[in-house]
């Protein structure tokens, strides 16, 4: 856990990388990252994390995928709601996230309801646009376990935000390695 100060704002925030983080002050999350973590934690999302927290930005990233229920609430609420930017990680095994899922389709029902300026910066990690497009079948098997498990409703639901989300400009990395 570290305390920080925002000397722009004044609000100090208490951080830790889990979803139960403490805020004071009205401190909000500048960024907050939704990524798929066998995927990305321990590379580009941890390498990326600590580059926006070593200049200063607030972001939100989950340690481990530690929430109960189904339901999103309390401070990842508020940490998704009050985020200025949005930034879904996607790559090879993202759609098999129920979280991950959640979070997105959260996220945009956020922007449809309420008059913001929150920005949705997709990066797409070893992926294509068209995959997460559902334009290829990456995202096919994940996507009927998900049905048999959550309803064809949510599921749909799920697989609108990926294609609304996957429209806008964003990063493509390709793994190099």
């Amino acid at each position: 856990m570290k305390r920080r100060r925002d000397s722009s704002h004044g609000k100090a925030a208490v951080m830790t990388d889990r979803d139960d983080v403490e805020l004071s002050l009205g401190a909000e999350f500048e960024v907050f990252l939704n990524f798929r973590g066998p995927d990305t934690r321990l590379s580009f999302t941890d390498c990326l994390y600590h580059s926006m927290d070593g200049a200063g930005i607030h972001v939100f990233r989950d340690d481990e995928e530690i929430r109960k229920g189904e339901v999103i609430k309390g401070e990842l609420e508020r940490a998704i709601k009050n985020s200025t930017i949005f930034m879904p990680i996607f790559s090879k095994n993202y759609a098999s996230s129920p979280w991950c899922l959640r979070e997105l389709a959260f996220r945009l029902d956020c922007l449809r309801n309420r008059d913001d300026n929150t920005m949705i910066l997709p990066i797409f990690f070893d992926v294509d646009p068209n995959d997460v497009k559902l334009k290829t079948g990456l995202y096919h098997d994940a996507f009927q376990k998900h049905e048999q498990k959550f309803g064809s409703n949510l599921v749909q639901q799920w697989k609108e935000a990926l294609m609304e989300v996957a429209h806008v400009k964003g990063w493509d990395l390709k793994d190099t390695g």
